[in-house]
């Protein structure tokens, strides 16, 4: 198991990643992290040769809101692999004032093929109600937790 948080309030703008600093790291290799960065490497290390992927189960949860000055309304956070967000591990909140926190969490079974490595980091999946005329939201995180097991 590997665990990687990030306790400060950070700025979230849309489909952007989240940093996080390391707090257990992996000892084996698994999971690689760049210190600064909120990208996690998941590598598809396998011990049965006949094994066709490394399996992980990497579940978030943190604290989510609108900035302040912004316009309250739905939010949301999510896993991404190599930047496309991971539906069934969407987190949703509607905050009915700015800096009114709520929390959130997530999580998804990542199956990485043998020999290849997956990206994964926790996004601000935030929509806007009408693209056409209104930006995705940012969000203010804070005390965002991820963890990362190896299943298989």
């Amino acid at each position: 198991m590997a665990e990687y948080i990030y306790n400060e309030i950070q700025l979230v703008q849309p489909g952007a990643p989240a940093l996080l600093n390391e707090a257990i790291g992996c000892t084996k290799g698994y999971v690689v992290h760049r210190p600064g960065s909120g990208i996690l490497t998941l590598r598809g290390i396998v011990n049965n040769p006949c094994a066709r992927f490394a399996r992980y189960r990497v579940a978030f949860d943190g604290n989510i809101a609108v900035p302040t000055g912004g316009t309250p309304g739905e939010i949301q956070l999510a896993l991404a692999i190599g930047g496309e967000v991971v539906p069934t591990s969407i987190a949703t909140a509607t905050p009915t004032a700015a800096d009114a926190y709520w929390n959130v969490n997530g999580f998804a079974i990542i199956d990485v093929p043998t020999g290849c490595c997956y990206t994964v980091s926790v996004e601000n999946a935030s929509v806007s109600a009408d693209p056409t005329t209104t930006p995705a939201p940012a969000l203010n995180l804070r005390n965002l937790n991820v963890e990362v097991t190896r299943l298989a």
